[in-house]
């Protein structure tokens, strides 16, 4: 990828004439339009499968909320869901009156001073909103979406950005544009106040995040006058508590006009109708004059600042420093210094600090926006090791650029890397078009964006040495993540609401129109495995399977075990600890420096029931990576002190777990519930026993692998020539060993209990949990149905219950997933995120509809029918995808494509078949309660009436000594 190829930029006019440019040589073959009223579309092929990734940008974030307004950019993005005047509501007439009154009690509500005048203003407000969901119609938007078999429907607000996206079967096109033409033209803010609640609930969660807390603390000392640093996405809790409807429609009508925004859409389509049909509905959108606030300039940094914030997480620190923003000096230098600190393989940080295990993990993360940016190198601190000596070993990396003591290789290598990963972007629609977006948003032209790479490789050894002398100073914001309680906290208290109506069983006209548009089905592609998937025999004896990649140059080589986990428990530490050896001709610096330099990535790794070793890259270099492998496997050097740091970091990664509610939840409380003390999870060596282990035992583990029955899988674009380099260079033996004895985890039986698990923390969460019986793939179809139906999705019966209705959590869901081997069994759960003094409400709520209440919808029964007709019939397995589908099938016991027999089924469902489904495999299990959070903030006597509760420390769940 070559400037040159990217210098002219052409002007073309398609059959309709509309006028398009094009750059020369583009990789991804963008047209580019801008439409009358100032609309920019971004449209570019795909034929992986018949979908487009859509999406719609609008330069309109957080930095252009109002001062005393702020986090209103993200609000709006939240309303933008509850439809307009044509859909979301059964009498537009009556419900726009009511809309009316409750935003001027809100203009009232922000005026009032009085706490009391306040509270009794938002109950008015309650009584309203109250009054008008009764003609409102809760997720018509995301009914229309499912019914078009839209997937990933979602949306995000940044700095500069608010992006609305959608991932539609190419024959949807039509509906989509009708529905989202509806969507972007009109603002109607109903079920307001519920929606507050889910944006209170989520900057609680913040809260409850040290991670989050950090960064928000590093941005105001980085940007201490910019929005950037002063006003947060989330918004203020004062704002939040004291929103303004009309700001709202003030934000929309200034922002959300065709000049300001950009289609993207990136798929299986026709240029020349496609920009016709979004003409004939976007452009009827009016155009307005766009102007942005003024942003104010920052000082220099001329002294390192330092912040910090305490919290349950374990400790890190952070160096920050800013920088000019995208499109800069800055941004080229920085890209290209970043993946030479940290590439993951090869970088002065991977190889200094992360490889040598001279801290627990370290890394480097950029992020630029349009007037500023920012690099900032990460460490966690081994265990004995003080935030200060991290750091300096980060100060350390940055010298030795300052020196210009690194390799020459290095910076060509980087570029090369950022080719490769280039590449694999432009195949993806959904990464391709977020290419385009950012580009968009930025105010940045794709030709630029092209030839970022280019101008990275025409920088020498001497302009990276002498930009990060004139760069890195004194000039940094120091981040420390300290470990205790957190300190600071701003809960956001709710206000009581009343359960609004949801209207399920209501239909509006509008919506009528889109199911109405006719459309031609896409026929699904089921796999013939046999057909596609070929098989070798290497000189060697190796069965090798392949599938021809016709598309790059670009291949992977898979060598798979037959042994995992479950057969050599310590098989996982093996690998870890291989993949820090060298061997007699080279250190383990230099192995991973040679990998990198011919652009091949190597890696290791298990399942419980296999291994994998794994190679990827450019295919010219297989040859060269497969011999350095098999070098490596043949005369691996025991390294006794890589050992011992290993042993030390593993203690320091369970003190990680430890204090990680993620990791409690859904590992700890979830593997004990479903294992008892005998799970997998509680299966592992004391430190003392991993200090005593041998690390040539560990060693003769990995290379022994050969020792067992092992085959390949290869994609790339010359089969036959890998089959010959698998049979020359890759040693394999003769004498194969039996597998080993594969050790089984008993379940345990489930009960209406509790476990809990005391985490300092704002929010409560919890899991309902239960088991199924053991793997049957004819329950298959009815679990995708009802996945869909009951538990994920805005328009679920479990969203629009616990949040939509009731205001009872800002995340639920819950799922029935099924079995990946005969022996297994299913497992059904529910997940809740809530605030802790509303836990108790919120447990019976979910468990009344997990155990016997399953809302009768015909309209949602039939959208989620046809979501998941329209993702099978739109999805296709390619590539490496066809064979890893195959084992797939393979380990639940069939050799044959299960979607085909799902497709049937779910063509012939009735509703009554899926209430069934739910009584025989939902309702009728007892559950087990599974809750994470703070004690003194949750009415624990009032849990008890759901069962015994049981205290868990998070030690005990993971079996780490104390």
């Amino acid at each position: 990828m070559s400037c040159e190829h990217f210098e002219k930029t052409q002007k073309h006019v398609d059959k309709n004439g509309y006028e398009y440019t094009t750059i020369t040589n583009d990789p991804t073959g963008l047209r580019l339009y801008k439409l009358k009223n100032g609309l920019t579309v971004y449209l570019a092929k795909n034929d992986n499968e018949p979908k487009i990734q859509t999406y719609i940008a609008v330069r309109a974030g957080s930095v252009y909320d109002p001062k005393d307004n702020t986090g209103l950019a993200h609000y709006l993005e939240h309303m933008l869901f509850k439809g307009t005047s044509k859909f979301g509501t059964t009498d537009w007439d009556k419900e726009k009156v009511l809309l009316q009154k409750i935003s001027d009690l809100f203009e009232k509500h922000k005026a009032e001073k009085e706490s009391k005048e306040k509270m009794a203003i938002y109950s008015t407000i309650d009584s309203l909103s109250l009054e008008a969901s009764k003609i409102s119609i809760a997720n018509e938007y995301d009914k229309m979406m499912s019914f078009t078999g839209a997937t990933g429907t979602n949306a995000h607000t940044s700095d500069e950005e608010t992006v609305y996206e959608n991932k539609i079967p190419s024959n949807e096109l039509d509906r989509w544009i009708k529905i989202e033409r509806e969507r972007f033209g009109e603002l109607v803010l109903r079920l307001f106040h519920t929606e507050l609640e889910a944006v209170y609930e989520e900057f609680n969660r913040s809260q409850d995040s040290g991670r989050s807390r950090l960064y928000r603390k590093t941005l105001e000392a980085l940007f201490p006058n910019h929005p950037y640093g002063q006003q947060p996405t989330i918004g203020y809790p004062e704002h939040l508590k004291n929103p303004s409807m009309v700001a709202i429609h003030d934000y929309f009508d200034k922002y959300y006009v065709p000049n300001n925004m950009a289609i993207v859409l990136v798929g299986e389509l026709d240029f020349d109708t496609t920009i016709k049909k979004i003409d004939d509905a976007f452009g009827t959108l009016l155009p307005a004059e766009v102007s942005y606030p003024e942003r104010p300039k920052e000082q220099p940094i001329t002294s390192p600042i330092k912040v910090e914030i305490t919290g349950p997480e374990s400790e890190y620190m952070t160096l920050s420093y800013r920088s000019d923003g995208i499109g800069s000096e800055d941004e080229l230098y920085l890209r290209m210094i970043s993946k030479m600190l940290s590439n993951e393989k090869a970088g002065l940080i991977d190889i200094n600090l992360n490889q040598k295990q001279n801290v627990l993990i370290a890394g480097v993360h950029t992020n630029f926006q349009n007037d500023y940016g920012y690099i900032q190198l990460y460490v966690r601190p081994k265990a004995g090791q003080t935030l200060e000596e991290a750091k300096q070993l980060l100060l350390d990396q940055i010298e030795i650029l300052k020196k210009g003591a690194f390799e020459d290789w290095l910076p060509q290598a980087v570029i090369n890397s950022y080719k490769l990963s280039t590449i694999r972007n432009f195949e993806d629609a959904s990464s391709l078009a977020s290419a385009y977006y950012n580009a968009f948003v930025h105010f940045q032209s794709w030709e630029d964006r092209l030839a970022l790479i280019d101008k990275g490789s025409k920088l020498s050894k001497d302009d990276i040495v002498a930009y990060a002398n004139r760069f890195f100073g004194d000039n940094y914001v120091e981040g420390h993540k300290l470990q205790g309680k957190a300190t600071g906290l701003v809960k956001i208290d709710k206000p009581t609401i009343s359960p609004i109506k949801l209207n399920r069983g209501e239909q509006s006209g509008f919506l009528k129109e889109v199911s109405e548009i006719e459309t031609l089905d896409i026929q699904p592609v089921f796999l013939n495995f046999k057909e596609a998937i070929h098989r070798e025999k290497a000189s060697n004896g190796m069965d090798i399977a392949y599938i021809k990649n016709k598309r790059n140059d670009l291949s992977t080589l898979e060598i798979i075990t037959e042994v995992g986990s479950d057969h050599i428990r310590e098989l996982p530490l093996a690998e870890k600890y291989f993949q820090l050896l060298g061997t007699d001709k080279y250190s383990a610096e230099d192995i991973q420096k040679e990998f990198y330099k011919i652009g091949i990535d190597y890696s290791m790794g298990s399942s419980g029931k296999r291994s994998y070793i794994s190679l990827s890259g450019l295919d010219e270099n297989l040859e060269k990576g497969l011999k350095l492998l098999n070098h490596l496997l043949s005369n691996p050097v025991i390294d006794k002190e890589a050992y011992d740091k290993l042993i030390q970091n593993i203690s320091q990664k369970r003190n990680l777990w430890l204090s990680n509610k993620s990791a409690i939840l859904f590992y700890g409380l979830k593997n004990y519930s479903l294992h008892g003390e005998n799970s997998k999870l509680r299966d592992i060596a004391t430190l003392k026993q991993l200090r005593e282990k041998n690390p040539q035992d560990l060693v003769d583990l990995v290379t022994g692998l050969r020792e067992y029955p092992q085959r390949a899988f290869y994609y790339g674009k010359d089969p036959q020539n890998a089959t010959e380099i698998v049979g020359k260079s890759y040693q394999h033996t003769d004498t194969l060993k039996p597998q080993p004895e594969r050790k089984e985890y008993p379940y345990s039986k489930q009960d209406k209990r509790i476990y809990f698990s005391q985490y300092d923390m704002v929010q409560a969460q919890f899991l309902l949990l239960s088991l199924g019986d053991e793997l049957d793939i004819d329950k298959m179809a009815y679990a995708w149905v009802f996945n869909n139906y009951f538990g994920k999705g805005l328009s679920s019966i479990i969203f629009q219950e616990m949040r939509e209705s009731k205001s009872l959590a800002y995340s639920a869901q819950s799922s029935y997933e099924m079995a990946s081997e005969p022996k297994e069994r299913d497992i059904i759960s529910a997940y809740v995120g809530t605030q802790a003094d509303k836990l108790p409400e919120a447990i019976r709520s979910i468990e009344e509809l997990m155990t016997g209440r399953f809302p009768k919808n015909m309209e949602q029964f039939n959208f989620s029918k046809q979501q998941v007709l329209k993702y099978i019939a739109t999805q296709r397995i390619t590539k490496s995808g066809v064979f890893w589908n195959y084992q797939s099938m393979k380990d639940m016991g069939i050799d044959y494509d299960i979607r085909e027999q799902v497709y049937k089924k779910v063509q012939e469902m009735t509703f009554d078949d899926l209430k069934q489904f739910y009584q025989n495999e939902i309702a009728n299990k007892k559950y087990t309660i599974l809750i994470i959070g703070d004690k003194k903030d949750i009415n624990m006597s009032a849990i008890k009436d759901y069962g015994n509760v049981k205290t868990l420390d998070a030690h005990y769940l993971f079996n780490f000594e104390k």
